[in-house]
């Protein structure tokens, strides 16, 4: 098998459809063995449909026509015991662990004043003590392996304040805080860690854009904060995971500590 990534296996949550299934056909495509794991189901307070068992099995279905092994899990990044039971599942059935892409994450729009605590600790506790969880619990199967590759979810929400999201906004810098200090400890183990700072990005998430609309009537000083430089409304998965390849691969061998912006422009002012 020949690839930018033949011989390693990744670990990607967040792994049912939108950038995690991305991430894992893309990496499977340059030849990694796939681990996905996702709570699939309901979040409470979630402004968009959740992830299913079903969307979790068509990602496995992809990466196998591929040729690829594949292992998938159903675990809420949250839930350390069984997130940690997923982990070394994989592990043991696919040899090893190289690569790790924390992605899961969600977002739930609202003004300041109307986002509720139950949204602030939704959001929290899955995007960002998701992400400390997932690189605490990989982290020795990537130093067992002799070192490795860490990507982190971040946004373009990580670098600049974007308006009507502030538990979003809190939990992007939080990674984008995390990335830059796992990968300094984590260095001495030959382990790189990066974040990845998208723009909006055409999945389930990215259909919050209907939500906008009103909050930029009430507030239309706000609206040139969202706008991108080039002539894009929203990514594409496959944009993030070329970058996400790039990360993983040996070509970013030197690349640790970086915020990766793939966002047509939208933090660079």
């Amino acid at each position: 098998m020949t690839g930018r990534v033949a011989g390693k296996v990744a670990f990607i949550t967040g792994a049912p459809r939108g950038q995690g299934r991305s991430h894992a056909v893309r990496l499977a495509e340059e030849g990694a063995d796939i681990i996905g794991v996702d709570l699939c189901g309901p979040i409470p307070g979630l402004q968009y449909p959740h992830a299913t068992p079903e969307d979790l099995a068509e990602t496995a279905r992809q990466v196998e026509a591929l040729d690829r092994r594949v292992v998938t899990g159903v675990a809420d990044v949250r839930d350390r015991a069984a997130l940690q039971a997923v982990i070394d599942r994989g592990v043991a059935e696919l040899g090893r662990l190289d690569i790790v892409v924390a992605n899961a994450g969600i977002c739930m729009i609202a003004g300041w004043d109307e986002t509720t605590p139950e949204m602030w600790e939704q959001t929290i506790g899955i995007n960002l003590t998701g992400t400390w969880n997932t690189v605490q619990l990989t982290a020795p199967h990537l130093i067992a392996a002799g070192g490795g590759s860490i990507i982190l979810t971040s946004s373009a929400a990580g670098l600049k304040g974007l308006p009507f999201l502030t538990p979003y906004v809190a939990s992007k810098h939080g990674i984008t805080g995390l990335a830059r200090a796992f990968a300094h400890e984590l260095a001495e183990h030959n382990i790189r860690v990066n974040s990845l700072h998208p723009t909006g990005v055409a999945t389930a998430m990215g259909g919050l854009g209907v939500l906008y609309p009103p909050l930029l009537e009430a507030h239309p000083r706000l609206g040139g904060m969202l706008a991108n430089s080039l002539p894009v409304e929203a990514t594409e998965p496959v944009d993030q995971s070329n970058a996400v390849l790039f990360l993983a691969s040996d070509e970013a061998r030197y690349v640790t500590a970086l915020a990766m912006t793939v966002d047509a422009g939208n933090t660079q002012y």
